[in-house]
């Protein structure tokens, strides 16, 4: 089956062509500086009936085969079911299946929304790999470099940040009182900023969990994906946030 590279729109023909021909389309994204790479299918639904797929955090060409190994099995009739695990994927590890939260979809399925429309409610499973110790992400022994390497896409819709709950965000009075957040910072070291003005006053600096700023404004779920070196703003809280790439001393 044939791939993106990227996380562009695609031409909608080709997918279908793909589709077609493969028996699903598969979409590639490129790792950042901040987030892992990922893969998911756009056919599954349509020609089998059965979820899409996605999977996160393995080399491009490892989980183009992983969806492709994944089509061939359900073409021949069989489901991949969430919470069952299966060994025909990877040698000598069983990998397993997750439901991919609605509120996920947005966030990593937009071309396949896009080949749908948004009438159509098509559901997603993730293919989640264990480590080396054959430990899932939720088990207590897994690796923890490893954490958010893979996000688990059924749960934390609360918080989408690549980060732990009680990460040092740096923000000021002015926030903590009730002020928009209109920008932030993401340093090249990991920081987080979040402030009201382009020009906060260091007196005003105020130290808070990510999870507190999240909680505050839900809409800052909105920059997750946030690159080390990049800023974020916006003119209202209603509107939609812009990005670009920044100088730290321009903070």
């Amino acid at each position: 089956m044939e791939y993106e590279c990227n996380h562009q729109p695609v031409d909608t023909e080709r997918i279908q062509q793909n589709i077609e021909k493969y028996g699903c389309h598969v979409t590639m994204v490129q790792a950042d500086s901040y987030l892992p790479g990922f893969a998911y299918s756009i056919g599954l639904y349509k020609n089998f009936g059965h979820p899409e797929i996605i999977c996160f955090g393995l080399k491009l060409e490892t989980m183009h085969e992983l969806i492709n190994e994944a089509c061939d099995i359900i073409s021949k009739g069989k489901r991949l079911e969430s919470g069952g695990l299966y060994d025909e994927f990877l040698d000598n590890y069983k990998v397993t299946f997750i439901d991919v939260a609605k509120e996920h979809h947005d966030d990593y399925l937009g071309i396949a929304i896009n080949y749908y429309g948004a009438d159509v409610d098509f559901p997603a499973v993730q293919l989640v790999w264990p480590d080396k110790q054959h430990n899932f992400p939720w088990d207590d022994d897994f690796n923890k470099d490893w954490v958010f390497t893979q996000p688990l896409l059924d749960r934390n819709t609360d918080f989408k940040f690549y980060e732990a709950r009680n990460t040092t965000a740096f923000t000021t009075k002015q926030v903590l009182d009730g002020e928009p957040v209109l920008y932030v910072y993401h340093n090249l070291d990991g920081d987080w900023q979040f402030h009201s003005n382009d020009d906060p006053n260091t007196d005003d600096g105020r130290i808070v969990s990510l999870e507190e700023i999240v909680k505050s404004d839900p809409s800052i779920n909105n920059i997750y994906h946030l690159q080390y070196g990049w800023s974020a703003w916006r003119s209202s809280k209603e509107e939609k946030w812009q990005y670009a790439p920044y100088e730290e001393d321009d903070q």
